[in-house]
């Protein structure tokens, strides 16, 4: 069982951000948006730790209000919008690494993703053991299949732009899944080794769509409220 692994959960949050100003810290339903992903991490009885990583103080500040750990602060050539996700991940182990603290798995929780729920962190947990996956990432069902989705030429022309062979009832077509941001976890060597969370003996967990809004825009926020309201 999971239980019997020591679990990190990182939740990474840089103070900038370009679409939603503050967004870490907006307030969503009563809350800010981090906190959402703090209290499912917590609630979700699995973690030995679970530590924000952030750049920002205000954002250092509220994660341990709602009782996360800050175990170090970001250093500035990692926060920015162009560095990938791993590069956080990997400096995060080597940190805790360096200060004798080595954990089975690790998992990453944007803060992003606050419909995500308790039970889905440890659905992703049972789903890892089920499957005896090595590296788990969280995925939905695409709203859209990409097969009708195509590029437009500079006239906007739309001769050729859906395939004969794809010109069918959206029932017929193939399923696609997306990546929902959710949840990523991985054996923590497994990381260190392959430096990926798609090399070999990795599985894509399912998470119902309506639990899969990525925050990226004002819109998104709005209706996520409602949603959560409702």
């Amino acid at each position: 069982m999971y239980n019997q692994h020591s679990i990190l959960g990182v939740i990474p949050a840089r103070g900038g951000s370009k679409g939603v100003p503050r967004k870490n810290v907006r307030m969503l339903a009563g809350k800010p948006l981090i906190g959402w992903t703090i209290e499912a991490a917590l609630r979700s009885g699995v973690f030995d730790c679970v530590a924000v990583v952030t750049d920002n103080q205000e954002i250092a500040e509220v994660a341990k209000k709602y009782g996360a750990e800050v175990p170090f602060m970001e250093p500035a050539e990692l926060a920015s919008d162009m560095v990938k996700g791993m590069e956080v991940i990997l400096y995060t182990m080597d940190w805790f690494a360096a200060h004798d603290k080595q954990y089975d798995l690790l998992m990453c929780l944007q803060p992003t993703s606050p419909l995500r729920t308790a039970e889905d962190i440890r659905g992703a947990l049972a789903f890892m053991e089920d499957k005896q996956a090595q590296s788990v990432v969280s995925v939905c069902k695409v709203e859209h299949s990409p097969l009708w989705a195509n590029t437009l030429p500079p006239d906007l022309s739309l001769q050729g732009f859906i395939k004969e062979n794809v010109n069918m009832p959206r029932q017929a077509l193939e399923q696609f899944f997306r990546l929902n941001g959710a949840i990523y976890l991985a054996e923590w060597e497994y990381l260190l080794k392959h430096k990926t969370l798609y090399a070999e003996n990795s599985y894509g967990y399912i998470m119902p769509t309506e639990r899969s809004i990525d925050i990226d825009s004002e819109l998104d926020l709005y209706i996520t409220e409602a949603l959560l309201k409702r």
